[in-house]
């Protein structure tokens, strides 16, 4: 078996992400992201930091997003130094009645700490395309 490349470790902390949204837990899925995280949500609100994610995931989970489900797809990763990359994603929620609920896109800056001898997202974008939500695009 050969060890895991940084692309596998990358994509696996986008899959951690969305097994951490299905099971509604704000906090675990907050902890993929850095302690002063710099996080814009898609309605363009900024949450102080991991605490921040996971306060407001939690309310997410507690009500519009209750037993959703997400799925989340690395796009392309891109070196910028060895230890700092940025990452372009495309996530799907759906509803537990299988109903779409969201499409979104993020630009994503992940470091590698190496202390933890993990990635941890320390930058993200959040935002819903404007051809998910019926506007043409510009």
């Amino acid at each position: 078996m050969t060890a895991p490349t940084n692309d596998d470790r990358i994509r696996t902390l986008w899959v951690t992400m969305a097994e951490n949204w299905a099971e509604g837990d704000a906090v675990r899925f907050a902890a993929n992201f850095s302690q002063n995280c710099d996080f814009t949500t898609v309605r363009g609100d900024k949450p102080s930091g991991r605490a921040g994610i996971a306060a407001g995931h939690a309310a997410l989970f507690r009500t519009v997003y209750r037993g959703s489900t997400l799925m989340a797809r690395v796009r392309d990763i891109r070196y910028l130094r060895d230890d700092i990359a940025t990452v372009n994603a495309e996530s799907e929620i759906t509803g537990s009645d299988g109903t779409v609920l969201a499409r979104t896109h993020a630009l994503a800056v992940l470091e590698f700490d190496a202390g933890a001898k993990r990635w941890n997202i320390t930058a993200f974008h959040n935002m819903v395309p404007l051809s998910s939500v019926g506007t043409p695009g510009v």
